[in-house]
């Protein structure tokens, strides 16, 4: 099994050829929800989860994942702009150790730097009010960083 710093590429390598991909973009309020399709050519929003407790968000987690039939899992990395790790990575981390002993599905984790900011940026340039850009940010900041982590496989 591919352990949560193992790089992208070799992770996959693990997983069976036709499941999904899903994209996790960890916030302290909530956490986005992206697939890929089954040729892991394209990201797709998913949902987004009010997070509780962490029992009950992993037990939704892998509800959903087991219904997309997801074969890795990929955690949004809050790397700090000049590189290095603070308290978001080390909690990301931490939520991802924590998953892991629950379930056999791989973890690998993506930079997700400016992935939100950037998501935030073409919403309000689409005239997306603020109501609908809170209600969807988080999913469409998973499914950029998915998209990212696919794109980086071609």
């Amino acid at each position: 099994m591919a352990t949560s710093d193992t790089p992208l590429k070799t992770a996959l390598e693990a997983v069976p050829p036709m499941s999904r991909l899903m994209g996790l973009d960890l916030g302290s309020k909530t956490i986005g929800i992206a697939t890929s399709d089954l040729t892991r050519q394209i990201a797709t929003p998913l949902t987004t989860i009010m997070r509780k407790k962490f029992t009950q968000d992993a037990e939704q987690l892998l509800a959903l994942a087991a219904r997309e039939a997801v074969g890795l899992f990929v955690l949004g990395l809050p790397v700090n702009m000049d590189g290095t790790e603070g308290p978001r990575c080390q909690s990301t981390r931490a939520f991802a150790r924590n998953l892991a002993k629950l379930t056999p599905i791989p973890i690998a984790f993506w930079d997700e730097r400016l992935s939100t900011a950037a998501v935030e940026r073409m919403l309000i340039e689409a005239d997306t009010s603020r109501a609908r850009r809170d209600e969807v940010i988080d999913k469409l900041a998973a499914a950029w960083l998915l998209q990212a982590a696919l794109d980086s496989l071609r």
